[in-house]
């Protein structure tokens, strides 16, 4: 009977975090040199010296690989705000400081792709909502849930005020990404102003 060696769970696991990581940063290069829209899945294979049968046991398509990418980002931005939340005295340098610190997250986070994309080329969005996405919208609701029981909020529904900040935020940071040069503090200073002045017009606002 043929001698089956079999590696240790510790270090099979340990392969496919390397493997998967290989794979995020290869597609990091290459959506940055040709843009997300060129890009292809065998692009994205042969700069991580995988096999192709490799990359299918993770993703399925460029698709899946860029949510992987944006989950990623939100996992290491949800400490961030979580920080900026306990550290704010009120809930307007909440939201202040959270636009700022996710615009500048985002300009430093796409240096090595977004930032070098063919000017103009529409930003690729996530379809549907991953598990850290999910946890910096509850993040977001929870601070205007605490703004709403101490008085310092609009009294209306946390879900819809959560979703409708993110949306500004995310879509004014799209478009941030695609000018030159990237500014981020006019891109603040507008999206904050949208946010606070939109929350202050809703029935029960102080």
């Amino acid at each position: 009977m043929a001698q089956v060696a079999y590696l240790p769970v510790g270090k099979r696991e340990q392969t496919k975090v390397q493997n998967r990581q290989a794979i995020l940063d290869a597609a990091r290069e290459v959506f940055g040199e040709m843009g997300y829209e060129a890009a292809t899945v065998r692009d994205i294979i042969r700069r991580t010296g995988l096999a192709a049968g490799t990359f299918y046991n993770y993703y399925r398509s460029k698709e899946e690989v860029f949510a992987a990418l944006a989950d990623d980002g939100a996992r290491r931005f949800g400490p961030i705000l979580k920080k900026i939340r306990a550290s704010s005295d009120d809930f307007e340098t909440f939201v202040r400081q959270a636009i700022a610190a996710y615009f500048g997250f985002m300009a430093d986070e796409h240096t090595s792709w977004l930032a070098r994309r063919p000017p103009g080329e529409p930003h690729p969005h996530v379809h549907g909502e991953t598990p850290e996405m999910a946890a910096v919208f509850a993040e977001v609701r929870d601070a205007l849930m605490e703004a709403i029981a101490a008085g310092r909020g609009p009294v209306a529904d946390p879900d819809y005020m959560a979703a409708a900040c993110i949306a500004i935020a995310r879509d004014v940071g799209d478009k941030m990404i695609e000018r030159r040069p990237i500014d981020t503090q006019a891109a603040t200073d507008f999206a904050v102003a949208m946010i606070l002045n939109g929350l202050r017009g809703l029935p029960g606002a102080k």
